[in-house]
């Protein structure tokens, strides 16, 4: 019998807050950054831009590793330690002077980005919960999607108030109490801390896990399957389409609906991407996960071939609705994959491994859009470019040779590649 109440619903909660400041501060806020430095220094958008991509392929190198960091230091540490640098690269960037101060800045924000992404998310909640890994994942993940609805406007409305220094300073301070008073309160490693396990039932009985070396050449083996690749490519394919019309998604809009109706369709995207995520949470773990990411791109590409054609207002906010549907299951749904088709004990390695291929793709993203833009002169080719990557990613997801499992049941060591 699962306990009354499992301590795992407490870290889901902790998971939920360094979600909503790791990605309101060190996603979304980039955004918030790229204009005010424009504004304030008159520096160009490729100048202020080439080190975001920076901060996401410094950030994609760590996560591949973050899996063995978690394993070997706990959550407190590397979480304590993650907001640490991401507090003090948001500081930073309210004192830099040159351009290419920006760049050591956002490297050392991408220590904390790496720490607190995508991949810790699934690392940090992998221990506690297994039947109802779906449904967690994706209340965790809505933090990150509400950093966006509720951290990122915030930061814009202290900007205009105290001035872009004394604002980034005072979002570092309380990134830094919050998250390290959750990292030392609330943060445990696991729930055989307190003898139980997964989803409160009672402890498994003690095995030895993969030695160091082992993880390491397991990994290389994992590297060479079309198993791994089935996954990491299709969501590298489809988050590089989706970060690079997030990121341009108010240049798109602007001409239809004028600068008040942009910020009413980033709210509607940003609240598609809750309700879907939640929605996805409630039925994933029923249901075959290939079969719903491939779904959830389908759904995707309807709402940029709507934002492309753009006949009226109404059906641009329908295509920021369908679009932000799939915003949040695109970063959810590759643990979840990960969760069924692969033995537990590595699930923190290949994770990893994972969202680091991601996010090094997908930090080219916003560059491929705003080149096809300007070479065209419209958003029309790019937002093609991207249906075509994500249909592409729709199709590779259910070539892959995962069966549709229950969400208890793992393959055996012998077949798992």
């Amino acid at each position: 019998m699962s306990a009354l109440y499992f301590y795992g619903w407490n870290v889901v909660g902790a998971t939920f807050v360094m979600a909503l400041f790791s990605f309101g501060l060190g996603f979304y806020g980039l955004t918030v950054y790229v204009a005010a430095l424009q504004g304030l220094h008159g520096w160009a958008a490729s100048t202020v831009s080439a080190p975001i991509t920076v901060h996401y392929v410094v950030g994609a190198l760590l996560t591949t590793s973050i899996g063995d960091l978690y394993e070997r230091f706990g959550p407190r540490v590397v979480v304590a330690i993650g907001s640490v640098a991401m507090a003090a690269g948001i500081a930073a960037l309210g004192i830099v002077t040159q351009p290419w101060q920006l760049y050591p800045t956002f490297a050392v924000m991408s220590v904390g980005w790496g720490a607190m992404s995508g991949a810790a998310i699934n690392i940090l909640l992998a221990p506690w919960f297994q039947r109802r890994r779906g449904l967690v994942v994706s209340i965790a993940f809505n933090g990150a999607t509400l950093g966006g609805v509720i951290i990122a406007p915030a930061l814009i409305l202290l900007i205009g108030v105290a001035g872009f220094t004394r604002a980034v300073a005072a979002a570092a301070v309380v990134l830094l109490v919050v998250l390290l008073a959750v990292a030392a309160g609330v943060m445990r490693r696991s729930p055989e801390e307190l003898g139980l396990g997964p989803d409160g039932d009672p402890r498994p009985s003690a095995h030895a896990g993969p030695s160091a070396t082992g993880e390491r050449r397991w990994r290389r083996d994992a590297l060479r399957t079309w198993r791994f690749w089935s996954v990491s490519a299709p969501f590298a394919l489809g988050l590089a389409a989706q970060v690079g019309v997030l990121t341009h998604l108010v240049a798109v809009v602007t001409p239809m609906l004028g600068a008040s109706g942009s910020a009413r369709a980033v709210s509607a995207t940003t609240a598609a991407a809750v309700i879907g995520r939640l929605g996805t949470g409630f039925v994933v773990d029923r249901l075959n996960r290939r079969r719903v990411s491939s779904a959830t791109l389908v759904i995707q590409i309807i709402g940029l071939t709507l934002l492309g054609w753009a006949p009226s207002a109404v059906v641009v906010y329908a295509g920021c609705a369908l679009f932000g549907l799939g915003v949040g299951n695109l970063t959810t749904l590759p643990g979840l994959i990960l969760a069924v088709e692969w033995p537990r004990e590595h699930f923190s390695a290949l994770v990893g491994l994972v969202v680091g291929v991601n996010q090094f793709t997908f930090a080219f993203g916003p560059s491929l859009v705003g080149i096809l833009r300007d070479w065209a002169g419209t958003y029309g080719l790019a937002l093609g470019v991207c249906s075509a990557l994500q249909a592409a990613g729709a199709a590779m997801i259910l070539l892959g040779p995962g069966r549709d499992r229950s969400p208890v049941r793992r393959p055996r060591r012998g077949t798992a590649l």
